[in-house]
């Protein structure tokens, strides 16, 4: 065994615990900080303060956050192209920018240039008028009265057609009779039935004068005065009549007629003696072929001379 003896360590007593060396500033054993005081070993540095260089490297460097996102480079500018003018005008005109007040102005620019064609056409169809006689207006002026008042008259006649048919208890009865009133009408116009009633008898005497042509214009003469059946010595007059020249005398439908040719005409006396007497009408050119023309007015004329009625070959009735 060596001589040499060991150190001891200081004992304890039994049963009390080794104190430990406490650390500067460290609390004591109860005590708890202050508030407000934070220790010295878990205080930051103070702000604006750049950590030293050990310090700087200990510490990891911040991650960026994720809210902020990495900024895209500006986009450079690319220099405009030049434009021609007529590009810019293009540019300008198409696509159309209409604005509001845009599409007034053009509304009222239309409405004023449709009151402008109306006046002005009103101006040339007036204007034909302003030369004419006094006695030309006058008759001008009563036909077109004749011819209104007999389109108020079939007005009045069609109306109350309609009312019949509206108020007929029997329509199917009502129809038949109208159907029948209809087929007399066309007979008349046709001339295949006989006809009656107020009109005019014409007479006109010559010493072979009188050619085709002037009866002929008799005739349009006295339909456009309202004339609904004509008879030519004993001859219908029909819508398809015709008027030819023959030695001595004048062909009517291909039958020829001598003089004196004696007109029977049906229709409102007032209005087809004054259409045949107005200034350079058919009295007046019958007259200055030396032939003699008389105009009797009549309550009662009868036109009697009836046309066959003619089956058509082809043409048959439609459903539609």
């Amino acid at each position: 065994m060596s001589n040499e003896e060991t150190p001891r360590t200081p004992e304890t007593p039994e049963g009390e615990p080794e104190e430990t060396p406490k650390p500067e500033g460290a609390p004591e054993a109860g005590q708890t900080p202050e508030a407000g005081q934070t220790p010295e070993a878990e205080r930051t540095p103070e702000a604006g303060r750049t950590p030293e260089p050990e310090d700087a490297a200990e510490q990891p460097s911040p991650e960026p956050e994720a809210s902020e996102a990495p900024k895209a480079p500006k986009a450079t500018k690319a220099p405009e192209a030049r434009l021609t003018g007529r590009q810019r005008l293009a540019a300008g005109v198409w696509p159309p920018r209409v604005t509001r007040a845009q599409l007034i102005v053009a509304l009222l620019l239309f409405v004023l240039g449709l009151g402008l064609a109306i006046q002005v056409r009103s101006t040339t169809e007036n204007s034909a008028l302003r030369g004419a006689r006094q006695e030309d207006l006058v008759r001008i002026l009563d036909e077109l009265d004749n011819r209104t008042q007999r389109l108020e008259d079939e007005k009045r006649r069609l109306e109350n057609q309609r009312t019949e048919l509206e108020n007929s208890s029997d329509q199917a009865e009502e129809a038949r009779k109208q159907t029948v009133q209809k087929e007399q009408q066309l007979g008349v116009l046709a001339g295949t039935v006989a006809a009656e009633g107020p009109g005019i008898t014409i007479t006109v005497s010559d010493a072979g004068t009188v050619q085709a042509d002037m009866l002929l214009d008799a005739i349009q003469e006295l339909r456009a005065a309202g004339a609904e059946a004509i008879q030519i010595n004993d001859v219908r007059v029909v819508a398809d009549t015709y008027f030819s020249d023959a030695g001595g005398g004048v062909r009517v439908d291909g039958k020829r007629i001598t003089e004196p040719y004696r007109f029977k005409v049906i229709g409102k006396p007032q209005d087809l003696e004054p259409a045949l007497n107005i200034p350079g009408g058919v009295v007046q050119t019958l007259e200055k072929e030396q032939a003699t023309v008389s105009v009797a007015r009549s309550e009662r004329i009868v036109v009697d001379a009836l046309r066959s009625a003619e089956r058509p070959d082809y043409a048959r009735l439609s459903s539609q």
